[in-house]
């Protein structure tokens, strides 16, 4: 039998989610095949409410693949919308409760009052923000994203990071989080993920479909993780052209510092470390933001047979990913 495992929880009030009350966590998801794409319950329970979800035409919706910078890009866009306007909110409110999930649902884990007596839901979430723009990341394929973002012709920030550290960050954080399957051992999990069996299916198919989707859809900005890295004021100056911003100089310098990787893994309303079902002692959230940090787990053969493997998966000469900068 295994032993009990508790989180901190959480109360959630409008836009303020804090911490509480220990309590037991469920066992581990397991993953299936959902119209293609491997998922688990906790992305698919609130699936009607998730589709039918209305977006504003001032909503800013920012995609990825789990681990590829989904934190980073929402702490900049919430930084470039809000950090002057209601700076109250970077020392208050956690940035997962800023900048919601769209599709993540927690179904209620205990009966009463306390956390989780009721079921969290990201679609409740984000239409109880009080901001405009809303801000709202997804992980979602791109043809799973609800067909209003469409309609509404909503801005859309993608970011996509080159695949080997992307499944070194995946398996570190899988190890850590109680609402992800058990990542199993380094190899076996490396090769489900270069068969597509991870949450939120493949890491091809997740890229090239998005990189597809900006030929024709033209208020999707697409930002590579490695760039960030390389010159993270150079991709702000990138992303307000886009959404037709005009910080100052100093308030760009300002953002930039404040976005820096270790500068966030020290904040705790960025680093997660509020969040229910993390372990910590795993491993952190944010753990090194380095382009690179897959030399330090894959083995020779293990690369070149995941070379190969991205040579044939990987079609579109146009989509280029650096492993190293």
């Amino acid at each position: 039998m295994k032993p009990k495992r508790t989180v901190r929880g959480w109360t959630v009030k409008s836009h303020l989610v804090t911490a509480e009350t220990e309590m037991d966590l469920p066992s581990r998801p397991e993953v299936f095949d959902f119209h293609g794409v491997s998922m688990t319950h906790y992305f698919t329970d609130n699936w009607e409410n998730i589709q039918n979800f209305q977006a504003r035409p001032d909503d800013i919706l920012i995609a990825t693949y789990p681990k590829a910078g989904t934190t980073w890009v929402s702490n900049i866009l919430d930084q470039l919308y809000f950090g002057q306007t209601s700076p109250e909110r970077q020392t208050s409110i956690p940035l997962y409760a800023r900048v919601p999930n769209l599709e993540i649902t927690i179904p209620s884990l205990q009966p009463g009052s306390g956390p989780f007596s009721t079921a969290y839901k990201g679609t409740d979430m984000v239409d109880k923000l009080p901001t405009s723009p809303r801000l709202i990341k997804t992980h979602l394929p791109v043809q799973f994203v609800p067909k209003s973002f469409w309609e509404q012709k909503c801005r859309i920030v993608y970011v996509a990071r080159n695949a080997k550290d992307n499944v070194v960050s995946y398996f570190h954080f899988d190890r850590m989080m109680f609402l992800q399957p058990e990542p199993g051992d380094w190899s076996s999990y490396l090769l489900r993920f270069m068969e597509g069996k991870m949450v939120f299916g493949s890491w091809y198919d997740h890229v090239n479909g998005w990189w597809k989707k900006k030929q024709t859809y033209s208020k999707l900005h697409y930002m590579f993780y490695e760039d960030l890295i390389e010159d993270t004021g150079r991709e702000i100056d990138k992303l307000c052209c886009f959404l037709g911003l005009s910080p100052s100089i100093e308030e760009k310098e300002r953002i930039t510092g404040r976005v820096q990787f270790d500068c966030m893994k020290r904040d705790n309303m960025v680093n997660h470390s509020t969040f229910p079902g993390m372990d910590f002692k795993m491993s952190s959230f944010m753990r090194k933001g380095k382009v690179g940090d897959w030399k330090n787990h894959f083995t020779v053969a293990q690369s070149e047979q995941f070379d190969e493997d991205y040579k044939k998966m990987m079609k579109n000469p146009t989509l280029q990913c650096r492993t190293e900068i």
